[in-house]
């Protein structure tokens, strides 16, 4: 029977401390105040000194209430019936449905031993261009979407969410508006992926220790379902209020602040979750795909600045579009070299051409005169666009290939596109 404590040292805004002996970091413990029971958890030990995050927050506790250990860290259920579900950020549920309690797991473990792991070959296909065909999602793949405040990632997320070719979806949301939050759920509800997804959220309004919960509590749910041999897609969004949220606590606790106010962890925090992305030899992956918002749209900000040492590239989300120079997808030769023959030489050589085409632009609007080849550009530029970088796109990846070469010809001449005579023999339209 696990030790009652009744005596509680001090109150710091959602982190209670009291003296306690053979506690375990991590450890789940219940306090009980006049307003009920909430789970906190231990996020400090200095010697018999422990500190805890109360999950409803530090609004109602006394110093003479009582604290119960329960011996083991948090945990979540884990079975099929988690499908097609909506949860909090401490897994109890928020669609109404009946509390899981059946084959309970911890969260929070350990990466996967890299022995286990395999390198990285199958791409994962969303039916948007700008992903598919110039920046290729790789599954096991750990991959940020840099945005600003005001883009449309969570839509682009849940574009992603809907088509996605995997098994299932886990999507987890830090610190979302409530307006959101029925966004996800009525967009997934709507397109019929909400039957193949799993959705933990923290909204705005809950308990701040609950938003550290939700990556932990994704990537537990998922790694279960990669070793039943699941492809797992996970969605995480937003990686900085996660970041924010730590911060928030760790001003509490009175840590020394490292760049910007950020916990001087911060990059092991961030590297521990994307870490958990993994092909399993023999059974199934996890995918990880987060937002990091960039205050002022600096990158140089510590939340994207330590997520871009950790992850393998970055999609870009400027102006409701995907960047094709700011995105960068750096496995995605590991799978756009067997796809089809024309993958590789149609994506390099589009880019080339859309770069000549921002040159144009330049050159247009400062009055210079326009060659009969800028005009081209200036065309080709425009239907890429239109066609090709407009997120509201939604073609199968040889549709896509197709309608680049298709743009190409009734941009220019064969010869003027710079690749290679057989692929143009084979592939060029016939007029």
């Amino acid at each position: 029977m696990r030790k009652v404590y009744n005596k509680i040292e001090s109150i710091a805004g959602n982190v209670i401390t009291v003296k306690a002996d053979g506690i375990k970091y991590g450890e789940l413990a219940e306090v009980t105040t006049s307003f009920g029971t909430s789970l906190a958890d231990v996020i400090r030990l200095d010697g018999d000194t422990v500190s805890l995050q109360v999950y409803s927050g530090g609004r109602g506790v006394s110093t003479g209430d009582e604290v119960r250990f329960l011996g083991h860290p948090m945990q979540v259920s884990f079975s099929d019936n988690l499908m097609g579900r909506i949860f909090t950020g401490s897994g109890a549920p928020r669609d109404n449905g009946p509390e899981l309690m059946e084959n309970l797991i911890e969260i929070g473990g350990p990466s996967v031993n890299p022995a286990k792991r395999i390198i990285p070959r199958n791409m994962i296909r969303t039916g948007i261009p700008m992903i598919d065909v110039f920046n290729s999602l790789v599954e096991s793949q750990k991959l940020p979407i840099f945005s600003v405040s005001g883009e449309p990632y969570n839509e682009l997320l849940a574009r992603i969410a809907m088509q996605a070719e995997v098994d299932m979806i886990i999507l987890g949301g830090m610190g979302l508006k409530y307006d959101d939050y029925l966004f996800f759920k009525d967009t997934l509800e709507a397109g019929g992926a909400l039957s193949r997804t799993t959705f933990f959220v923290h909204t705005a309004a809950d308990p701040i220790v609950e938003c550290l919960l939700v990556p932990d509590i994704s990537l537990a749910v998922a790694e279960k379902f990669a070793l039943k041999g699941k492809k797992v897609l996970v969605l995480l969004t937003d990686m900085t209020n996660f970041a924010d949220a730590m911060k928030e606590i760790a001003i509490t606790q009175e840590q020394v602040p490292s760049n910007r106010g950020y916990p001087g962890d911060l990059y092991s925090q961030l590297a521990s979750r994307y870490e958990k992305a993994v092909d399993f030899e023999g059974a199934g992956s996890i995918t990880i795909l987060g937002v990091t918002t960039m205050p002022g749209d600096d990158v140089t900000h510590p939340v994207p600045d330590n997520t871009g040492y950790i992850t393998e590239g970055q999609y870009y989300l400027k102006n409701g579009r995907i960047e094709p120079f700011g995105s960068l997808s750096r496995l995605k030769q590991q799978v756009n070299g067997v796809t089809r023959e024309d993958h590789r030489a149609l994506m390099d050589g589009m880019i080339k051409l859309y770069a000549a085409y921002l040159e144009a632009m330049e050159k247009k609007s400062m009055g210079f005169r326009m060659s009969d080849w800028d005009t081209k550009l200036l065309k080709y530029g425009i239907v890429f666009e239109a066609e090709m970088m407009d997120l509201s796109v939604n073609i199968p990846l040889e549709g896509a290939l197709d309608k680049g070469w298709e743009i190409m010809s009734d941009c220019f001449s064969p010869e003027e596109t710079g690749l290679k005579t057989d692929l143009v023999k084979k592939f060029w339209p016939s007029k």
